[in-house]
């Protein structure tokens, strides 16, 4: 039997999830070539974190991703085989001024996250294990992605970057963030769901010296995963790299719009801030929480925090385009991150089901783009209805946190139902009736593909001319 065509895959960006969708591939033995416009790997942030539920995709995906989690990972609490498994949640606003015996903040409830269920890692050093497992020719910097052109009557995709040079594939998968051209080319560069929009959140980051910061927290305190609440702001902390760093997040109201664009050309999601910025915006708050303040920099940066929220996109597909990871986590939630670990399980098996097809076709090079574009149909069905939820309740979470939700404003049982709710539909995702949904949705979808059908299916017309595909 003939060996069909190699399927080539291009993937903008060079992220966590983009790297992890890139070892997915290679795992099932699919060229697949990375294109970033940094200089070299790079991650914004400092903490991240994985959800057992993450792990298991990354356990399908690839084991050696486990391993590389794990090679980093800082399991919370001190001790690795005993884990503490909750998030503890504490007032973070009331107390008690005339109690000078008790300045803490008040545990109001703890969330079990499931056995390891959180373990944090810092992003640097987790990039830095995934890169080793991506051979170098699969990796090209200083790529910016312009357009793409497909014809009707070849085969490859045809991408241009900004540098004028240009590369071929059978699929190109978006992992480039807020600022997505991927997103653009498949939406549209007129339509507001292809761009990203302020959600009135700023978050400040920084890592902290375990060492200063035990002193102020307290050993337990500094070396388990807290979640502060109050009025219009809330902190995050968690311990990361074996526990000798705090990472610590702030998330504040920013009532000034954020746009991308002023009269000086485009702007960062990031501007540069102070300590004694946030020390404002949380002078009102308890001892423990000005503490935490206490203990960052005294310059650092606030990130504006963008989502898709108040433009959702209508699809995520077109034709032989997709974008992943795109989606905003859970404001307050690195776990959250997980979700781009379920998008890269799903194109790597729809991928892998490609491959399959192939290798019993008599015509795999014109099979090649209807198959692909039949696959990613049912990645857009199956996969944008929990990533439009997560949008939704990203915004809502982060009400919940902030006692402003409606249907809980200041009520922490009612809240403590919410948070609960909401975690463990994020956390305990049904993998398998995923991957059984996408396997039911591909076998419809290419077995009502006629023989004359595959290779000429109408969806792509003439010299680069789309038709309607969503």
């Amino acid at each position: 039997m003939q060996q069909p065509p190699q399927i080539h895959v291009v993937i903008v960006g060079g992220g966590i999830v983009g790297l992890i969708t890139a070892i997915g591939l290679l795992k099932r033995n699919v060229s697949v070539k990375i294109y970033e416009q940094a200089r070299s790997f790079r991650e914004i942030g400092a903490g991240v974190a994985f959800t057992a539920n993450a792990m298991t995709c990354m356990e399908h995906l690839d084991p050696a991703i486990v391993e590389a989690v794990n090679a980093v990972a800082t399991p919370n609490g001190e001790d690795a085989e005993n884990p503490n498994d909750h998030l503890r949640f504490h007032d973070g606003y009331h107390w008690d001024p005339n109690d000078a015996e008790n300045t803490d903040d008040k545990l109001l409830d703890l969330l079990h996250t499931g056995h390891k269920g959180f373990q944090g890692c810092n992003r640097a050093h987790l990039l830095d294990e995934l890169v080793k497992l991506i051979p170098k020719h699969a990796v090209e910097f200083r790529k910016r992605l312009v357009s793409y052109h497909e014809s009707g009557t070849a085969r490859r995709i045809q991408l241009r970057f900004e540098d004028g040079s240009t590369a071929e594939a059978d699929m190109i998968i978006g992992c480039d963030g807020n600022k997505s051209r991927v997103r653009q080319l498949i939406l549209g560069e007129h339509n507001p769901a292809a761009f990203v929009h302020f959600s009135h959140k700023v978050a400040y980051r920084a890592l902290v010296p375990m060492d200063r910061a035990e002193p102020v927290l307290g050993h337990f305190k500094a070396h388990n995963q807290h979640m502060h609440a109050g009025p219009d702001a809330h902190i995050l902390h968690f311990p990361v790299t074996n526990h000798t760093l705090l990472n610590v997040v702030a998330f504040v109201t920013e009532t000034d719009d954020w746009p991308l664009e002023d009269a000086n050309g485009p702007r960062n999601m990031t501007a540069d801030a102070t300590r004694e910025d946030l020390r404002e915006a949380f002078r009102a708050w308890g001892p423990t929480v000005r503490s935490i303040v206490d203990l960052l920099p005294e310059n650092l940066s606030k990130w504006a925090i963008f989502d898709a929220y108040d433009h959702p996109a209508p699809t995520y597909v077109r034709g032989r385009l997709c974008i992943a990871a795109t989606r905003p986590r859970l404001i307050s939630s690195p776990r959250a991150r997980g979700i781009g670990v379920e998008d890269a399980l799903a194109l790597c098996t729809l991928i892998e089901m490609v491959v399959n097809t192939l290798s019993e076709s008599s015509n795999p090079d014109s099979d090649t783009p209807a198959l692909i574009e039949a696959a990613l149909q049912v990645y857009d069905e199956v996969r944008m209805p929990r990533s439009q939820w997560l949008v939704k309740s990203s915004r809502e979470a982060c009400d919940i946190y902030e006692w402003k939700y409606p249907a809980t404003k200041t009520d922490w049982g009612k809240c403590m139902a919410e948070i609960t709710a909401r975690s463990h539909k994020l956390w305990y995702f049904d993998i398998e009736g995923m991957l059984n949904d996408l396997r039911k949705g591909y076998s419809s979808r290419t077995s009502s593909l006629s023989e004359d059908a595959i290779g000429s299916n109408g969806l792509v017309t003439g010299e680069g001319k789309w038709e309607a595909v969503f």
